[in-house]
């Protein structure tokens, strides 16, 4: 089979896929296997709804719903966070994704939880990268025939497009207001010639692993979104001007106020939330190494 089919398969198979499985993925515990910004508690929720509010400019939150795409089974980002919305749904694994009205449309690393198709160059052709059974083992095999074309050999291109087709069918729907996607990914030109290994990558017990095929369902598997097709799937939707801004400019950009006020309320000590603010904001945390796409419509 394809990566791709072996990748939505590990993830999302009813049964035994890793994101279908009924245990806890996301925290800093042992037995989980990695973090999010919404580990941080609920001081995420809080700069996401102050920084929603002021791009949504003079629009008037209170006639927006706050629609959530993919959050973990019990997890909200706005549970239990003061906000000005009319209203919150939370759309999870294998709920619809119709959309109308007036909207803010959220997610948190959805985007990068999507099947890729795996691509490796050799000999003047790119080869798409299948997955075999090779003396009761996985093996990655490369699938005939090649697309002739430039590059590099060797190198490999993990193309994201199923999270650009996501991208299209929230945006095509009949609903507008703000789009904004938390999540870790590059521009075409970075894919195409600054990551030679590809940069799908698996992780479980907050280990990072370049052994894609190893306990299916059992590891979460990602890859780097495509910024460029992202933002061109909402521009062909009506969205002008995509921004992309990192996560810690981003905050401090659309939510200072907020920022400032939990800063003052926290001065002179060394509280949990002070230090979920700086792991929220601080570049060699979590604030460069996600980044925020964001529009309106």
């Amino acid at each position: 089979m394809t990566f791709a089919r072996f990748m939505e398969l590990a993830l999302y198979h009813p049964l035994v896929g890793y994101y279908q499985r009924d245990r806890e993925r996301v925290g800093r515990g042992g037995r989980t296997d990695f973090f999010t910004a919404t580990t941080s508690g609920p001081i995420f929720g809080e700069l996401v709804a102050a920084a929603c509010t002021k791009l949504l400019g003079d629009r008037d939150p209170r006639r927006h719903t706050f629609i959530e795409i993919g959050a973990e089974p019990g997890q909200s980002v706005l549970a239990g966070v003061a906000h000005p919305f009319a209203q919150t749904e939370t759309r999870r694994l294998g709920e619809s994704l119709a959309l109308a009205g007036e909207c803010v449309v959220f997610s948190n690393e959805l985007f990068d939880a999507q099947p890729c198709i795996r691509m490796v160059y050799r000999h003047g052709r790119w080869h798409e990268i299948g997955v075999a059974i090779d003396g009761g083992s996985l093996v990655e095999v490369e699938l005939p025939p090649g697309t002739p074309g430039p590059g590099n050999e060797g190198y490999h291109f993990d193309h994201p497009s199923a999270a650009a087709k996501l991208a299209v069918k929230i945006a095509a729907q009949p609903w507008r207001g703000l789009f904004v996607a938390f999540d870790y990914g590059k521009t075409l030109p970075e894919l195409a010639q600054h990551t030679p290994a590809g940069t799908v990558r698996a992780y479980r017990r907050h280990v990072q692993s370049n052994s894609l095929l190893d306990r299916p369902g059992e590891q979460d598997l990602t890859c780097h979104v495509c910024w460029d097709w992202m933002s061109d799937a909402l521009r062909e939707n009506g969205f002008p001007g995509p921004v992309l801004e990192f996560q810690e400019s981003f905050f401090l950009h659309h939510a200072a106020d907020c920022i400032a006020a939990k800063s003052i309320a926290e001065a002179g000590r060394l509280s949990p939330r002070k230090l979920a603010l700086f792991q929220l904001l601080h570049p060699a945390q979590m604030g460069q190494k996600f980044q925020v796409l964001h529009a309106l419509r």
